[in-house]
């Protein structure tokens, strides 16, 4: 069961929900903005965890690896070689990203043309390790990423969230798991959508994009120094779930008795 103690209240909403709080300053607004970060390789069940937990804060969750699959979708689409750094640079400046929410659930807008069931496929996912390693592409995303976040009480997820994103952000916890898990996990994931692909292909790309995430020059992935390791491996969604819910609480606790 979800750990959900201390959640619903009135007092307890307007805390997470900064448009709920009526016509305060801005400064009084910013304080009761909510900020979550998680990072974490491919597989680790990030995105999945950080859903749970959004729903059962009542606050946004932004998926920012949809954000670099659209860019990714954006240069397959357009022919460009992602190879060709100044070529990916120039088509990103005729690149609009824009995130909207639908029944709380995220939707990608990608030059006004929603393309969020695009953006999973494994074609993608690996183009956009690639676009990643590009400053001017992370620099473009980031910028957006962290107006969202002055704006909203939210939970963010993925590689350089707590190091580079949102290095001030009060609770941060990195999820990893064993290779051999997380291919399996992918494997199932794609298995549902008679996608073409096999165990042993999606651990090579998992491998693969473990190596470019970790050794891109700018902004790698790597764990905060504060943030809560978590080794989700043998543990089940709603265990993860409840385990950083869990933390999240204390951390209300302590702030409301600031």
């Amino acid at each position: 069961m979800l750990y959900n103690k201390g959640i619903g209240t009135l007092e307890e909403t307007v805390l997470l929900k900064p448009d709920l709080t009526g016509d305060k300053p801005p400064g009084e607004k910013r304080e009761k903005i909510l900020t979550i970060a998680i990072d974490g390789p491919a597989g680790a069940g990030k995105s999945t965890i950080s859903m749970i937990i959004s729903k059962a804060l009542n606050i946004i969750y932004l998926d920012t690896g949809a954000m670099y699959r659209a860019v990714a979708l954006k240069m397959i689409s357009k022919g460009i070689d992602l190879d060709d750094r100044a070529g990916v640079i120039s088509a990103l400046e005729f690149t609009d990203i824009q995130i909207k929410y639908d029944d709380d659930v995220q939707r990608l807008l990608l030059d006004g043309e929603d393309v969020t069931s695009w953006l999973r496929a494994p074609k993608i996912s690996e183009a956009a390790s690639k676009v990643a390693e590009i400053p001017e592409v992370r620099i473009k995303l980031v910028d957006i990423q962290r107006q969202i976040a002055s704006e909203n009480s939210l939970i963010m997820d993925g590689r350089d969230i707590g190091t580079y994103v949102l290095p001030d952000a009060p609770l941060k916890f990195f999820l990893t798991a064993s290779l051999e898990e997380r291919a399996e996990r992918r494997w199932k994931e794609t298995d549902t959508k008679d996608i073409d692909q096999d165990y042993d292909s999606i651990k090579r790309s998992i491998m693969e994009r473990d190596y470019n995430d970790e050794n891109r020059s700018f902004s790698p992935l790597k764990k905060s120094e504060d943030a809560t390791l978590i080794d989700t491996t043998g543990k089940s969604i709603e265990e993860v779930s409840s385990i950083i819910l869990e933390y999240i609480h204390r951390y209300l606790e302590r702030r409301r008795g600031d």
